[in-house]
C-alpha cells in the first residue's frame, strides 16, 4: 500500500521525520510529498526543503521524496496511492485535520487519511516553533536533523547559538 504524507515542510522538522519514520513501517512506500503552494512564502525552496528530506530520510529505502502542486487527493491518484499520511499533535489538529479529512473523502472516496499520533516528545514541535526559535537566535538543533539547522543559521544569517 502506497501512502502520500503530505506537508509544506519548511523546514521538517523531527516530529515530521518521527512520522516518515513510522509511517515507512507501516507501509509499504510512503511518499514525502512538498507541497508547492504560492500563498505561502516559504523560508526554503521547494528544491531544498525536497534535497533537506532527502538527505534524512536516505536510509529509509521505501520513502520517496517528491513535490507537488494543486490538490493532495489529485496527486495521490496520480501516484497510485491508497493512503494519506497525516500527524496529530494536539487537538486543535485533530479538528482541522478530522475536516480535510472528509474534505478529502468527498473529492475522492477510495483515498482513506491514517492518523498518526506525534510521539510525545515532538507534541510541541511545528516548523512555525522552529522558525520563530531561529529568528530570535535560538538553537534549533534539538528541534531539525543538524544539516536542517545549519541551512536555517545561514538563513537567518546567524552563526550556530551555543545550547545550555
Amino acid at each position: 500500500m502506497i501512502a502520500i504524507y503530505p506537508g509544506s515542510f519548511d523546514p521538517i522538522t523531527l516530529g515530521h521525520l518521527d512520522i516518515i519514520q513510522r509511517g515507512s513501517r507501516l507501509f509499504a512506500q510512503v511518499i514525502v510529498a512538498v507541497l508547492r503552494n504560492p500563498n505561502k512564502t516559504p523560508l526554503f525552496t521547494v528544491q531544498r526543503r525536497l534535497e533537506q528530506i532527502r538527505v534524512c530520510t536516505k536510509h529509509l529505502t521505501n520513502v520517496e521524496v517528491d513535490a507537488f502542486a494543486g490538490l493532495t487527493v489529485n496527486y495521490a491518484q496520480m501516484r497510485g496511492a491508497q493512503v494519506l499520511l497525516r500527524g496529530l499533535r494536539a487537538i486543535s489538529d485533530f479538528e482541522v485535520e478530522l475536516q480535510m479529512a472528509h474534505t478529502n473523502k468527498t473529492l475522492s472516496y477510495e483515498i482513506e487519511t491514517v492518523f498518526l499520533a506525534t510521539s510525545n516528545e515532538y507534541s510541541f514541535l511545528s516548523s512555525s516553533v522552529v522558525k520563530e526559535v531561529a529568528k530570535f537566535g535560538g538553537s534549533v538543533d534539538h528541534l531539525v536533523p543538524p544539516h536542517v539547522a545549519l541551512d536555517i543559521y545561514q538563513c537567518y544569517a546567524q552563526n550556530h547559538p551555543v545550547s545550555n
